[in-house]
């Protein structure tokens, strides 16, 4: 819009809004230009003093009982951890603690000596560090730093306020603080406002979800994929909620999302074309349970177990304690061998030979018997070993056996297989031939 088309009774009442914010401005700085100015009246400095000396002695006892303390929760070993995690927040707040305890104190003597006046400073400096004290612990059942960090911050900043009795001021000058958007006023209180509220409501949401995703995930009668896809359905439900009713809440038009959402389709078309086929492609993981967490998958050169499931990738865990972030896409496209998919039963094959002097019916089951003690190959699916061929200089054979516990590692199940047949071969004279060579020195020739 241009400059000279905008109405003039929105130029008078910003004009309004602004010289109403600068003389509640002026009035602030007069305020404390006041209250400066007291503190160097006699009994005004007397409290002043008073509040140092009661800072000396909450730092005194901090020190004196900090370390007792610490070496009592020390030798709490049995005790649970949400206790001794209370325990802990208690012990980082001792000062503040033994702080508010003796300013209240000092305030109930100075009450029953002297003249409520003489105690004025005091008893804002005891509601104020009561009120941040309540803050920190309230705010510590918030999981998340960040949300914990700006419910606190904001917690501080309003009971502080409100003590001091400023709200009213400083809600006056963060409202005149804005500007037009069409129909609509966008100031700096409608934002403040929108933050708070939003995250509010996000940790309430995070809350809900948390306790919705420990029940889920103990609800034997879900398979693995079911509760992770459950989980995240409910996280998106529920923070989706919490953004548009604190939007609403707020008073924010949420009509020009129409326009936003046409923006983010033509960046869809152009640049995320890869992360939107990975989130689909992890909804359809999800559905049609190809691979759940726990399971032993191998893709391409990738061996590992099914660590976590993501909304952009599967998280796998190799032997060597690697951990892949594969993409759910390529799950999808590419060939997935799940070692565990509809059962954990799973055949290994390995292959040995032996001299043609000795009786292959007495080497198969030797292999048989040798295969059968080795921990964690399975007895009821017995093993079973095979003629594959007559090779140059051995008898070819394969040895068969299977396992259920592929997370377990299949090299050392199949080198432990090896150990047991080189065992039972050489107490029963069992020769395992190898190439051998003869090299033959010819004189050199006369001249």
């Amino acid at each position: 819009m241009d400059p000279d088309e905008i109405p003039p009774e929105i130029v008078d009442a910003e004009a309004r809004a602004l010289q109403q914010a600068m003389g509640e401005i002026t009035g602030l700085v007069s305020q404390f230009e006041t209250f400066m100015a007291s503190l160097l009246r006699p009994w005004n400095a007397y409290q002043v003093g008073i509040v140092i000396a009661v800072m000396a002695v909450a730092l005194l006892m901090r020190h004196i009982f900090g370390p007792p303390i610490r070496a009592w929760m020390a030798s709490r070993e049995g005790w649970p951890k949400w206790r001794m995690r209370i325990l802990a927040i208690i012990h980082r707040r001792l000062f503040m603690i033994f702080f508010v305890i003796s300013i209240w104190l000092v305030v109930g003597v100075m009450r029953e000596v002297t003249w409520p006046s003489r105690s004025f400073l005091l008893i804002i400096v005891a509601e104020l560090t009561t009120a941040w004290l309540f803050v920190v612990f309230v705010t510590r059942l918030i999981r998340s730093a960040f949300l914990r960090a700006i419910v606190r911050y904001g917690a501080w900043t309003y009971v502080t306020l409100e003590i001091l009795n400023l709200r009213d001021e400083t809600v006056s000058i963060l409202d005149s603080v804005g500007f037009n958007l069409g129909d609509a006023r966008l100031s700096l209180l409608t934002v403040v406002q929108g933050v708070l509220v939003v995250t509010a409501l996000i940790v309430i949401a995070r809350f809900l979800t948390g306790t919705a995703s420990g029940r889920i995930q103990r609800n034997e009668e879900m398979s693995p994929s079911m509760q992770v896809l459950a989980i995240k359905f409910l996280q998106v439900t529920f923070y989706g909620i919490a953004i548009y009713a604190g939007l609403r809440l707020t008073g924010i038009d949420l009509t020009g999302l129409a326009v936003l959402s046409g923006a983010i389709g033509v960046g869809l078309g152009f640049g995320l074309q890869k992360v939107v086929s990975n989130l689909v492609s992890g909804v359809i993981i999800l559905l049609d349970k190809s691979i759940k967490p726990g399971d032993v998958i191998s893709l391409g050169e990738t061996f590992g177990w099914i660590n976590a499931l993501g909304a952009r990738y599967v998280s796998v865990v190799t032997r060597d304690g690697k951990e892949y972030l594969i993409p759910n896409e390529d799950l999808i496209t590419s060939q997935v061998v799940n070692w565990s998919h509809s059962n954990e039963f799973v055949r290994l094959d390995i292959y040995f030979g032996t001299s043609y002097d000795n009786d292959p019916h007495e080497v198969r089951k030797l292999a048989i018997a040798a295969a059968k003690g080795v921990p964690r190959v399975l007895s009821h699916r017995a093993p079973v070993c095979h003629i594959v061929g007559f090779g140059d200089s051995s008898v070819d054979y394969i040895l068969r056996f299977w396992i259920t516990d592929p997370t377990g590692g299949l090299t050392n199940i199949r080198g432990n297989v090896y150990l047991a047949l080189w065992d039972t071969f050489r107490e029963n004279e069992i020769s395992i031939p190898f190439p051998q060579r003869e090299v033959r020195m010819l004189d050199k020739p006369a001249d």
